[in-house]
């Protein structure tokens, strides 16, 4: 394992774990950057016709999120999740409303492709990772995917995202995006 700055803050600690003792962290690659936005219709323009991303996958009201509006931005090699709450009368809408509060725009969530939810979850959470969700399963029409949520100082999660069993448009209850 290399060192990085990010380690201590993963591990809760000052100072690296052993290296005979930790392993190899199980992840793959960045999955996505989540942003909680004010708007996310008009920060998705502003990033389609800024950065040149390209609008994949949206989920909101219409498909089953009453309380978060959200489109998934593509490039090659990058995701960003554009996300604003609809509603704040839940979970997701006060967790939602609170962060834009405290912070303004923002990344909310670092999601990181694992081959394992439930392996580098446990690996994390053993070191001192601050468990937020532990590993369920999120099914639809193509099928499941794995997520299990880390937390680390500052605020920012990590999503850790097996989607070996998915096919989908980005993540259960998001659909093919229809233009911004």
């Amino acid at each position: 394992m290399t060192e990085t700055a990010a380690e201590p803050a993963l591990f809760g600690t000052g100072s690296l774990p052993d290296p005979a003792q930790a392993g190899p962290l199980p992840t793959g690659r960045a999955d996505a950057v989540v942003f909680a936005v004010a708007d996310a219709a008009k920060a998705a323009r502003r990033y389609c016709a800024a950065l040149g991303l390209r609008c994949t996958a949206y989920a909101g009201p219409e498909t089953g999120d009453p309380e978060a509006l959200s489109y998934v931005l593509v490039a090659p090699g990058t995701r960003i999740v554009l996300t604003s709450p609809v509603r704040a009368t839940g979970p997701r809408g006060r967790e939602l409303t609170a962060y834009l509060d405290r912070h303004g725009d923002g990344v909310l969530d670092l999601a990181v492709s694992v081959p394992d939810a439930y392996y580098a979850y446990d690996y994390a959470v053993d070191r001192g990772a601050l468990s937020l969700a532990e590993p369920h399963e999120v099914r639809d029409d193509y099928g499941s995917v794995v997520l299990a949520t880390i937390g680390v100082p500052g605020g920012t999660r990590h999503t850790l995202v097996d989607r070996a069993g998915y096919a989908g448009p980005y993540l259960p209850g998001y659909v093919p995006c229809r233009g911004v």
